[in-house]
């Protein structure tokens, strides 16, 4: 049975047209012979993934990045845990909440291709990479590499060891739009000495969407005797990709991005050899110093969460982590094709579809990204965000799986008004 057949003689649907999961699943079996290229651009398909979505009509949007909410199967799934924690009370949390955690970390292990006790359950990114930058035994005089492009709360945290260790924190620059992958290595090679301690990188820049040659940065890092710490909130689930191969030493990400899990929830993940290096958050009593759920203590937290990412889990499996890349970036290629030409506009994301998936930011010349932001807002209806800074002016556009070309279309049809006005 072909996917247009199996949708008008699918019994697996529920209110509004959407698919159950398992009626989901057998769609996607239909479609399994398709190559996920050629998928990419199947109208028909995606819209039958949107049903899952419950969209406010009073705009498009195009700011998942921030956070990528739950498809109603999911939400449904949620709801259900909340309601069966809430009726076992203490006995579950007494009982089984701990093994129920680990095995969701399990399959989260799975997904990053790395062993399950190298990773632990946290509620976003910022606590999990927070943990390592607080915990690591700094000494004065350590260094820290780090660029003007990673996230805001880490920079904090950075600076925070700074005005407490003594550490000496190098900030360098990555450019929006690099030759080589070399030109990025060699830019974070020359930022080391031989009192560097630890080394940050984005995976995939959270403002442009750029994503960087990790792996050969971590191998030249590794080279100088430094450890590497990376960024991967947009990655997760967003694109294919082996923690192994990237050989990092420790890696966090948000759940609530890419993969639509429930609001607080994240991973960290830490190469065996350094979970004894690195100093708990919370203090969680003894345990063997390389045993990961020693970082994992914050007390009585909602494990209803936990439970609820195992759903997001299997919807993810579902559509196909290759599918949903190749969906990302074809949607990402669509409407930044369409803009990069065009008079006054400027695309802050590389070209080479190598270097971004879904994420790409694109500005007006002489228009602050703020007032950009608003103007699509408010005459266009499209929502999404203005950044204004670290060499990157303009905004960050962030489709999702249920984006449709019409909505891309109204997005390329705005900015070429807009670039317009300022010829």
């Amino acid at each position: 049975m072909d996917k247009r057949t199996f949708l008008k003689s699918a019994g697996l649907i529920g209110l509004g047209g959407m698919l159950s999961l398992d009626g989901l699943a057998q769609m996607v079996n239909s479609v399994s012979s398709v190559p996920s290229t050629k998928l990419a651009g199947d109208e028909d398909f995606w819209a039958s993934i949107r049903k899952g979505y419950r969209l406010k009509p009073d705009y498009i949007n195009l700011e998942n990045g921030y956070y990528c909410f739950l498809p109603e199967q999911v939400l449904e799934k949620f709801i259900e845990h909340v309601r069966e924690v809430n009726y076992q009370g203490s006995y579950y949390m007494r009982t089984v909440q701990h093994e129920n955690k680990k095995a969701i970390a399990s399959k989260l292990a799975a997904i990053a291709d790395c062993s399950p006790d190298e990773l632990i359950i946290t509620r976003n990114t910022t606590e999990s990479l927070d943990m390592i930058i607080g915990g690591l035994d700094w000494k004065p005089g350590d260094e820290a590499v780090l660029a003007e492009q990673d996230y805001g709360t880490m920079r904090n945290m950075f600076k925070q060891v700074s005005k407490r260790y003594g550490v000496i924190n190098k900030v360098l620059s990555v450019p929006n739009h690099p030759q080589s992958d070399e030109e990025i290595v060699n830019l974070y090679a020359s930022a080391i000495t031989d009192k560097t301690k630890l080394l940050m990188v984005c995976h995939m820049i959270n403002i442009t969407g750029q994503i960087l040659p990790v792996r050969k940065i971590c191998d030249m890092a590794h080279e100088k005797g430094v450890q590497v710490m990376v960024d991967g909130a947009h990655s997760y689930a967003h694109f294919e990709f082996s923690i192994r191969d990237l050989d990092c030493d420790y890696f966090g990400s948000s759940l609530h991005k890419w993969l639509s899990a429930p609001l607080g929830s994240g991973i960290l993940y830490v190469k065996k050899e350094n979970i004894e290096k690195v100093w708990p958050l919370l203090a969680s009593g003894e345990k063997e110093p390389d045993d990961i759920s020693r970082l994992n203590h914050t007390g009585t937290h909602p494990v209803h969460t936990d439970l609820a990412i195992a759903d997001a889990i299997d919807f993810y499996n579902i559509i196909g982590g290759e599918r949903k890349e190749a969906r990302l970036r074809f949607i990402q290629n669509y409407w930044t094709s369409k803009v990069r030409d065009l008079p006054n506009v400027l695309v802050n994301t590389p070209a080479d579809p190598a270097r971004s998936c879904g994420i790409a930011n694109a500005g007006i010349i002489g228009m602050n990204p703020k007032e950009m932001a608003e103007i699509l807002h408010n005459k266009y209806n499209i929502y999404t965000v203005g950044i204004n800074g670290a060499g990157v002016h303009g905004c960050r556009i962030t489709p999702n799986v249920y984006t449709t070309m019409k909505e891309l279309d109204q997005l390329v049809n705005a900015i070429a008004e807009l670039s317009s006005r300022k010829s």
